[in-house]
């Protein structure tokens, strides 16, 4: 995979993002492996923008296993500085299934109850339910609850 290019203005937003940031992954003294970039491809997925402590003393060793790691993961080489490494790929657009009966506006909602007595058979009711509305585990519907408001704005001075 070719490594992605940033733009400088794109490398400096994402500099600032990753300000803040912990180290997800550490490389120690046996360097690169398959495992460690096993590690930083898991944690790109998760987060997107990472950072990589790399405890080599040799700068040149650095920056060779960050352009590494950008060329195989398709990741961005954000930043450099020290002994942290940035890296940054662009998020998985991830497929959410779509359901049917979760669409907005009312729907048709089957609500079974028990008879209190063993012997009867149980009350089968079709009730149409709209959006803001929910039916809950014992077959009540139940409405959206309205903003709370704190008391001062309810009470006229």
């Amino acid at each position: 995979m070719p490594c992605l290019n940033l733009t400088p203005a794109e490398r400096k937003d994402k500099r600032g993002l990753a300000h803040h940031l912990d180290p997800v992954v550490m490389i120690g003294n046996d360097g690169l492996t398959t495992a460690v970039e096993r590690e930083v491809d898991l944690a790109l997925k998760a987060h997107g923008l990472i950072k990589v402590r790399m405890f080599s003393d040799e700068r040149s060793t650095r920056e060779a296993a960050l352009q590494q790691l950008a060329d195989t993961l398709g990741a961005a080489a954000v930043q450099h500085i020290g002994k942290l490494l940035v890296l940054w790929r662009p998020p998985e657009a991830k497929d959410k299934p779509v359901r049917e009966d979760r669409k907005a506006g009312p729907r048709m909602v089957t609500i079974v109850k028990p008879s209190k007595s063993a012997t009867r058979r149980p009350t089968v009711s079709k009730v149409k339910v709209p959006g803001n509305q929910r039916v809950t585990s014992g077959g009540l519907i139940k409405r959206a609850r309205p903003l709370q408001r704190s008391a001062k704005k309810r009470s006229p001075a």
